[in-house]
């Protein structure tokens, strides 16, 4: 089955269109859940005493706001030795340099008072406030923007200084003035539910996976997972002849090591276990609409004639629609799932909503002893590991920017989630800042004219902020060397899940809107606790500031 592997979540090849079924993924969208930046209302017994908060909170933000302006006009307008009267008698004014030296060293001090006040701000009403209403997101962009320009003015001020002592005075300027805007998402799950996946050894399940691409067929086969501990069936990976090949990106052997116990195993070990005759008893689907097992004729034929399979009768377990899947329960799956019969599948479960909120616990649904049972081969993971030490170090932002089929996709959503380079380069920059990143990782299957303009608009403090991408083949690199000794350089899922692992390993991560290479990098970072505060998507809470019209 041929597909484009350049776009990962291009659904123009399933049977139900994407813009025409809104995914319900196990990681969080910016339309359920609140954004990495939300922060909850100040903790108030009485609607006075809230009011009077804000009454406090007002004036100090409002301070902080206009402070920048008045150290401006201070500097470029007025005679600084009249507005002071701190003893400079150490200084000789006898030049006009002299004169702009005692303006600069005035105007820095007035910017480290100014420092102080916002840190204390950030600190008493911020930095552990996650109120979500639309003032505070406000305030605290505001905040973090009115921190951008002191830093921005301090270093203005002295740039001609950098090799004399007053540069001395710029000690505290670093990087968001110890603010630690980008820690790392602590994950506490109250009542924490699992279940335990004690498969019978001679009872499977058939996993078929067809929607969209590999990221999609990696949520699918994690559902499948689900379904089989609910079952009490081993799992039977897809062949390579009908599906993609999960050995070359899974770590197959990873998944039974975590249990303890063989829970999954290859169509390969199945078929030997069953001395190739091969069939399978009863085909109950989950879904029944638009066709029955969300499975087609074509589909079919392949199970038959390339992998000697036979299909029993197809039957619909319950009426269910992917364009609108409801709830499902663990009772429910277990009332209709459950048969005797040896070998069962239940079809494609992709849009299944079995227990969502139980689903996207880090780390899954399952009882296991690792961080997450689905992730990269060992192969990917130190090809990852090396890339990381040769190009980006401990600090790095990693960005996926996804173009190819994407506008119209997005155009489909409201709000669109496809914005100009300008606004997305901006966008970028912002949170740049708050990491203070030297480098930021690029994953796009977008064209090099977009993606050379937004190199050259991703610019801080007068640098521009490298994109780096995965160079071609060469020779005297050796980070690439195991994709090479094992023969998989050049396949384009190997590729892809590098992708992801490199994205997963980053200190702040910024994803594609609807994306599902961007929830499965989010899903690793969340189950490998490597996940940040300022993770979020491209432009997030934005609408792009230019939208095409319909065909």
């Amino acid at each position: 089955m041929e597909r484009d592997s350049s776009d990962d979540d291009d659904d123009r090849e399933t049977l139900i269109h994407q813009n025409d079924t809104k995914h319900d993924h196990h990681l969080p969208s910016s339309d359920n859940h609140p954004s990495t930046f939300d922060i909850q209302h100040f903790d108030n017994n009485s609607p006075s005493s809230r009011q009077r908060r804000r009454f406090v909170f007002n004036k100090r933000f409002l301070f902080a706001i206009f402070l920048p302006l008045f150290i401006v006009l201070v500097y470029f307008s007025a005679d600084i030795r009249s507005l002071f009267s701190a003893n400079v008698s150490s200084f000789t004014f006898d030049s006009v340099t002299d004169r702009m030296r005692e303006s600069e060293l005035r105007a820095l001090s007035l910017l480290k008072q100014q420092q102080s006040q916002l840190f204390a701000l950030w600190n008493q009403s911020f930095s552990n406030n996650t109120d979500t209403t639309p003032f505070f997101r406000d305030a605290k962009s505001a905040l973090l923007n009115q921190i951008s320009i002191n830093k921005q003015i301090q270093q203005v001020l002295l740039s001609p200084h950098q090799n004399s002592n007053l540069s001395e005075s710029g000690d505290t300027i670093g990087s968001n003035f110890g603010l630690e805007t980008c820690r790392k998402a602590v994950s506490v799950v109250a009542n924490k539910r699992t279940i335990e996946w004690k498969p019978k050894s001679d009872k499977f399940l058939f996993a078929i996976c067809l929607s969209g691409q590999m990221s999609n067929h990696l949520i699918c086969l994690e559902k499948h997972m689900f379904f089989a501990a609910l079952l009490g069936r081993v799992l039977v990976i897809p062949s390579y002849k009908v599906d993609y090949q999960y050995s070359r990106v899974l770590d197959i052997e990873h998944i039974n090591d975590c249990l303890g116990r063989k829970v999954v195993v290859s169509f390969e070990e199945f078929a030997e276990m069953r001395k190739n005759h091969v069939n399978i008893a009863r085909f109950l689907c989950y879904f029944s609409s638009p066709q029955p097992c969300y499975i087609d004729d074509e589909h079919i034929k392949k199970l038959k004639q390339q992998l000697g399979v036979s299909v029993g009768k197809i039957e619909n377990a319950w009426k269910e629609d992917i364009k609108k899947p409801s709830k499902k329960t663990v009772q429910d799956v277990e009332a209709k799932f459950k048969t005797d019969d040896d070998v069962i599948a239940i079809g494609d479960v992709f849009f299944a909503n079995v227990e969502q909120e139980w689903v996207v616990q880090p780390g899954g649904p399952i009882a296991h002893k690792c961080k997450t049972l689905i992730e990269p081969s060992k192969i990917i993971m130190l090809t990852a590991q090396r890339f990381i030490q040769t190009f980006l170090g401990s600090n790095f932002v990693a960005l996926h920017f996804r173009r190819h089929g994407f506008l119209k996709f997005c155009n489909a959503k409201k709000p669109s989630c496809f914005y100009p380079i300008p606004q997305a380069a901006d966008c970028i920059t912002r949170v740049i800042e708050r990491t203070n990143a030297p480098v930021i990782y690029l994953s796009t299957d977008a064209a090099q004219s977009e993606t050379g303009l937004l190199q050259s608009l991703v610019v801080l403090n007068g640098k521009t902020v490298p994109l780096v991408q995965r160079p071609p083949r060469n020779s005297a690199e050796k980070w690439d060397a195991l994709l090479y000794r094992h023969h998989v350089e050049d396949d384009a899922q190997v590729e892809a899940m590098l992708d992801k692992t490199i994205s997963a390993m980053s200190n702040v991560f910024i994803g594609a809107s609807g994306s599902t290479f961007t929830e499965d990098i989010l899903r690793l970072r969340k189950d490998w606790r490597l996940a940040s505060v300022c993770d979020e998507y491209l432009c997030q809470g934005e609408e792009p500031n230019f939208i095409a019209g319909d065909e």
